[in-house]
């Protein structure tokens, strides 16, 4: 069962290069499952028992299943859309002598540089376009062949190389685009892919991706290895978690948030209203008051869901001596006393007891205590909405490499996990 989970959850990696295809094939399964879509510029009219979903800036989405009766509280799931990555800038074109365009690219997040290299590489987004009425559309772009490369210097020419090496993301993480041929070459492929006029384009946010498809191995086919799995694989197992599940007494979402690789301080992040607006226009379109909004956010849950960290084979010196997570162990619970992730013992104790439930394994996560930690969107989404929020995550390897591994058990987990969260009753006491 496990790998039919795995399989679909890594051709939806494949079919979304950028965050905004993320959204686009999210919306896709949406509509063919009966969600009713909403535009935020428009008024709301809300049917209990219903299903809809919203998006912002085409890179973020929030889905969510209004049950028949009067509801208690929200329950929600929350992941990110974007990697670490590449974005190409303005007038990216650079000719070197006679021989070679190269392109202008700037780091998009906090990323392990030295994996880029000598990878076959092409670039997804969307570009801006003026339609013959006037207005402005959005069209996605996924220029799908190998297209760019970034050539290693060769060992003869830096002999310190194996020796550790700072990599400068202005002068050696410059992508190859061809021949001196091809200086101009940019603007019509990104036009064709897009399948407008060259003319048409207003403006683009554009990616650079890694093309190496998606690998199940080990000796019993234990791992996986993908393009960002940090993090569309906690954005499809508690997808297909949501889609079957139901609850009697819950506004159940899904929430999948832009930009969390840099902070999340954007209008479509985490740190944004589009969650806070989302459930105020639920309790305002249902016709509840701004009394009964306040004591549903107090019977509130949240799932932050952002992968983990599991103990490397060749480093376990890096890990927690005692919280130590491994690969296809299950559900990764992440705690940290300096807030960067929000589970307590209050949290902890409700989503322990969905997993025990649910018969779905979990581990803990903890950083060394001399070593600082990255941090998630939960916290940063508490800032707008406070509610119950645990940090879980999958253990994977290679976190912010352009190819990262994870185990190929893991997906299934927290689908299970997510199904059983949705269904779920969580009574709490005194808190």
């Amino acid at each position: 069962m496990f790998e039919d989970t795995t399989q679909k959850m890594l051709k939806f990696i494949e079919e979304s290069p950028s965050c905004y295809h993320v959204v686009e094939n999210l919306r896709k399964e949406l509509k063919a499952n009966k969600f009713t879509e909403l535009q935020e510029r428009e008024v709301w009219k809300l049917k209990r028992g219903e299903k809809y979903f919203v998006t912002r800036n085409g890179s973020s989405i929030i889905s969510f299943k209004i049950p028949k009766a009067e509801f208690s509280g929200f329950y929600l799931i929350a992941s990110h859309s974007d990697s670490p990555s590449f974005k190409i800038k303005e007038n990216a074109e650079i000719t070197e002598g006679n021989a070679y365009v190269k392109l202008n690219v700037e780091k998009y997040g906090g990323m392990l540089m030295a994996p880029w290299f000598d990878r076959p590489l092409s670039v997804a987004g969307r570009v801006m376009v003026k339609q013959k009425d006037g207005t402005i559309a959005m069209k996605l772009v996924n220029v799908n062949r190998d297209l760019l490369m970034m050539p290693s210097l060769a060992i003869h020419m830096n002999r310190d190389a194996n020796n550790g090496y700072s990599y400068n993301a202005q002068t050696d993480m410059l992508p190859v685009l061809g021949d001196a041929a091809a200086k101009g070459q940019l603007a019509k492929i990104i036009a064709k892919a897009a399948g407008v006029r060259e003319k048409e384009i207003l403006g683009s946010d554009l990616f650079l991706y890694n093309r190496d498809r998606a690998s199940v191995w080990g000796a019993f086919g234990e791992y996986i290895s993908s393009a960002r799995l940090d993090d569309l694989e906690c954005c499809f197992g508690s997808f297909s978690g949501f889609l079957p599940a139901e609850n009697e007494t819950y506004v159940i979402l899904h929430c999948v948030f832009d930009n969390e690789e840099v902070g999340s301080g954007t209008k479509q992040g985490a740190a944004s209203t589009f969650l806070k607006d989302t459930l105020e226009r639920i309790n305002d379109g249902l016709g509840r008051s701004r009394q009964e909004y306040h004591t549903a956010l107090a019977q509130s849950f949240m799932i932050s869901a952002d992968n983990a960290h599991a103990v490397h084979p060749n480093h376990a010196d890096k890990a927690d001596p005692v919280n130590r997570p491994q690969m296809n162990k299950g559900i990764v619970i992440k705690y940290n006393a300096n807030q960067k992730y929000t589970t307590d013992a209050v949290s902890e104790a409700a989503f322990r007891s969905i997993c025990d439930d649910a018969k779905v394994p979990y581990q803990m996560f903890t950083n060394r205590s001399d070593i600082a930690g990255g941090s998630t969107l939960g916290n940063i989404s508490n800032t707008q909405v406070a509610v119950n929020t645990v940090d879980i995550g999958l253990a994977q390897l290679a976190m912010h490499s352009p190819y990262e591994t994870a185990g190929s058990r893991d997906p299934q987990y927290l689908a299970q996990c997510a199904e059983a969260f949705y269904h779920a009753n969580i009574r709490l006491s005194g808190v």
